[in-house]
């Protein structure tokens, strides 16, 4: 049995993890790489393996450093079954067409504008490449056990992170293999503690804070006064998020702000057709969150969708403070890079990113500082004030990973730590060597170890 990192070995995107057992090939995860060029690059290399050999195909999450990859992969020939849970499935139809849509305009943008140094700038896959994919995906319900070949089996586990986000129990004979994928926080607002898992051979395990703790601060008294200090000055708040999850768990906190009179009744935005579906996929969800369905569909109604491009653009022609929640996250791409070149130029306005902003990103530029910033082929100086919610996080810290891992009945005989930059990694591998006298690599892009 053997295990090659194609992905999130030494970065915190990109994840994959081709398992070969005899001459049956799983891949666990098809993310695509995000952050700086060098890793953007890989996306368009050839994949290390033949996508036609590859026999089964099961995903974690629906986030696209864990899911974009996969209408490549079908478009180059992957044929076998892709097992998600129900929740993923549903998040997936509109997170991948996006992405699809994304490439197809910053191709059409680039070769427009002349700012591409490919003539012409090709995308690297369509909606309609992602739309065919989607016709590969089989549904597995959490903690149901699928035998996908004779004695390989694997179980969904809840994981929190997102709605249908699982940990990935594998069993080849009588060894098992435990996937972590992104693991929730335990107190998390809207979602579910992850589940304990109690025993595992080997464990490929997310770092992406493992060399940070959250902030112990009340994230919505953070965000009030951001919105309160913002109000006075006769700024807007504009707010970068992911569209799922974050979009949702931002929704609740203005939501029960509003609610307790905390802020300003300004009008809300979520200006993300994506967020807002994901919003909806929320409400039809109850049973995998902690909010009742009236909570939920109270929290959806607090802001006002907006989907057409010229609705996104009438945003700029309102006079009076204003809350606009966009994607994406990062500010890799989406209509919030419209918001951030028309509000970042003005210094009553804030920019309030929602999280981690992984390196060489946008929103890692901005937070770290720089005063001009490349959108669209142009330079735009940010004037504004900018924010960032380090304790707002859909992922465990280290000693969140601890507890998680606490629930093992006995060491497992190899933990693999990917997900993560460099320096988190390796931080880590010292916590859970120094705590736990675990075996713990730090696996590389490409390597592969062998199991017994």
């Amino acid at each position: 049995m053997k295990l090659t990192f194609l992905g999130a070995a030494q970065t915190v995107t990109g994840s994959k993890y081709l398992l070969e057992i005899g001459q049956s090939k799983i891949l666990i995860d098809c993310g695509l790489f995000q952050g700086y060029k060098d890793l953007r690059l890989r996306n368009r290399e050839p994949f290390p393996v033949n996508p036609k050999e590859i026999d089964h195909l099961i995903l974690t999450h629906a986030h696209i450093d864990h899911s974009g990859y996969i209408p490549l992969l079908v478009r180059n020939g992957f044929r076998g079954k892709i097992y998600v849970t129900g929740a993923t499935k549903d998040l997936c139809e509109i997170l991948l067409e996006d992405s699809g849509y994304l490439q197809e305009e910053d191709a059409r943008r680039a070769n427009k504008y002349g700012y591409s140094k490919h003539k012409p700038a090709e995308p690297l896959y369509t909606m309609e490449d992602a739309k065919e994919s989607l016709k590969y995906f089989h549904e597995v319900d959490f903690d149901e056990t699928i035998e996908i070949e004779d004695r390989i089996s694997f179980c969904f586990q809840d994981a929190g992170h997102i709605l249908g986000a699982a940990t990935v129990l594998l069993q080849v004979n009588d060894t098992k293999v435990l996937f972590s994928g992104d693991l929730g926080r335990p107190h998390d607002a809207i979602m579910k503690a992850p589940k304990p898992v109690p025993y595992a051979d080997y464990l490929i395990l997310e770092s992406t804070y493992g060399n940070r703790l959250h902030e112990k601060l009340d994230v919505m008294k953070e965000i009030e006064e951001i919105i309160n200090h913002t109000f006075a000055r006769g700024g807007s708040v504009i707010i970068p998020s992911f569209a799922v999850g974050r979009a949702q768990t931002l929704l609740y906190y203005i939501y029960q702000l509003k609610k307790e009179h905390r802020i300003p009744d300004m009008p809300v935005y979520l200006d993300s057709p994506m967020a807002q579906d994901a919003t909806d996929i929320m409400c039809r969800n109850a049973k995998e969150h902690r909010l009742s369905k009236e909570e939920a569909r109270q929290v959806c109604s607090v802001a006002t969708y907006t989907r057409s491009p010229k609705e996104s653009k009438h945003l700029h022609s309102i006079h009076v403070p204003i809350i606009i929640v966009s994607a994406s996250g990062m500010a890799t791409g989406g209509r919030i890079l419209h918001h951030l070149k028309h509000y970042m130029v003005k210094p009553e306005n804030t920019i309030l990113f929602a999280g981690f902003q992984a390196g060489g990103t946008r929103g890692d530029r901005i937070v770290k500082g720089e005063r001009e910033i490349k959108i669209h082929g142009r330079m735009h100086s940010v004037r504004s004030r900018v924010e960032c919610l380090n304790s707002l996080s859909a992922h465990a810290d280290y000693e969140e990973i601890f507890s998680w891992l606490s629930h093992f009945k006995e060491p497992p005989k190899q933990v693999f730590l990917t997900h993560g930059e460099s320096s988190a990694i390796a931080s880590f591998q010292d916590k859970i060597q120094e705590r736990l006298g675990w075996n713990v690599t730090a696996p590389e892009h490409l390597e592969t170890v062998e199991f017994k």
